[in-house]
């Protein structure tokens, strides 16, 4: 991902979004048209459960899948307002306010805050 991370640095969430790897292309294809941005998926990711006063899982929580991807440096401008429009977010953005107990602490560790 070395490559990747040299002219896709900004990485993105969009929640409650499933993508199989099988579409990863498809995906790519889609933001571009869509969007006018290139991609690149870093990985789909699912949601830990929220938890109760005790700490303890809560039953029927937990499980979205997230999509996680970069886009190209160079595309940021025209992607950062029209993604609003879909939930797209940024990762800083996605862990800010408590956000970051949705995520696993291997993809909390891999996925650090870009700014």
């Amino acid at each position: 991902m070395s490559e990747v991370k040299s002219e896709f640095n900004q990485l993105c969430v969009w929640p409650a979004t499933l993508v199989e790897e099988s579409q990863h292309e498809e995906f790519e294809t889609f933001m571009k048209s869509e969007f006018g941005a290139r991609v690149k998926i870093a990985e789909v990711v699912l949601t830990n459960p929220d938890k109760d006063d005790n700490g303890e899982d809560i039953k029927g929580t937990g499980g979205r899948s997230d999509v996680l991807f970069y886009i190209h440096s160079e595309d940021i401008p025209r992607f950062a307002v029209a993604r609003l429009a879909i939930g797209i977010r940024w990762w800083e953005d996605a862990l800010s306010d408590g956000g970051a107990k949705l995520y696993a602490s291997n993809v909390l560790n891999k996925y650090k805050r870009g700014w």
